[in-house]
């Protein structure tokens, strides 16, 4: 088997990362594309995998392929990709606000598409993808993918219809909790603490907390119940917060990333 990459960007290298650290291909079934030699010699030393610029042989060759490209890209680089891949080559897009039937009307109604949106934090093996395939993809097919996928982090298969709920909830939600750790840490450095201490404790913090959600099961309202003593000093934070329109913001912050993902 043959997996191939059309981009070989950070989103690319992380999943190229997670495939090799778990052995599920060996470097040597990994063939990758992008734009600069450059890239693809940097690439090819850090990972031991073959590179090209052509992205017409990678499509030849792959019988999984990753279209790892931006969506601004993908009107340029896929159409002439049709006819070119395996006949039963898995076509797999991580490109944001491009649906399955997108990438059929480029590439062919016959051809087995997954769609995917994986996050950034896929790049320290803690990722968290949505999977959607079309109706032609088998069970064998989609269980290779999330294998893939969760070789970096979680994955879940969701209805299309949810792709975009998931981008602004998952996809591009690390880009906001850097956002409050960054604020935690300045709020830190306020009070005196050292920056470099500060922002350990940000994210320490918060990893912290994801994981305490994710595997005692509580729900989140719950777990605040229980930072929050009577009369203490965590409510009062939660009080200016409330009164601040915290949770307003997150909410239509995340409906305007919806609304984009719809509109790329």
């Amino acid at each position: 088997m043959v997996i191939g990459f059309i981009g070989l960007g950070n989103m690319a290298k992380a999943m190229i990362s997670g495939i090799l650290s778990e052995g599920i291909v060996a470097p040597e079934q990994i063939l990758g594309s992008a734009r600069t030699k450059e890239t693809c010699e940097k690439v090819q030393r850090e990972y031991g995998i073959e590179t090209t610029t052509d992205n017409i042989k990678v499509a030849n060759m792959a019988d999984i392929l990753f279209l790892a490209i931006k969506p601004q890209m993908f009107s340029k680089v896929v159409p002439p990709l049709k006819g070119v891949t395996k006949e039963k080559a898995l076509i797999v897009s991580i490109a944001a606000g491009k649906t399955i039937a997108d990438i059929e009307q480029m590439l062919g109604n016959e051809q087995k598409v997954v769609r995917l949106m994986p996050n950034t934090p896929a790049m320290v093996n803690a990722g968290c993808t949505a999977v959607c395939p079309n109706d032609r993809v088998d069970s064998a097919s989609l269980d290779m993918v999330l294998k893939i996928c969760r070789s970096f982090g979680d994955a879940e298969v969701i209805d299309e219809k949810l792709m975009d709920a998931f981008c602004a909830i998952a996809g591009s939600s690390p880009a906001y909790v850097f956002m409050f750790m960054e604020a935690l840490a300045d709020a830190g450095v306020k009070a005196g603490l050292p920056r470099d201490k500060a922002y350990k404790f940000a994210a320490s913090s918060t990893m912290g907390s994801a994981k305490l959600m994710l595997e005692t099961g509580k729900h989140p309202g719950v777990l605040k119940d229980m930072v929050c003593s009577p009369g203490g000093t965590t409510i009062e934070a939660v009080q200016v917060l409330e009164e601040t329109g915290f949770r307003a913001a997150v909410m239509d912050a995340v409906e305007a990333c919806i609304e984009k993902a719809k509109n790329l």
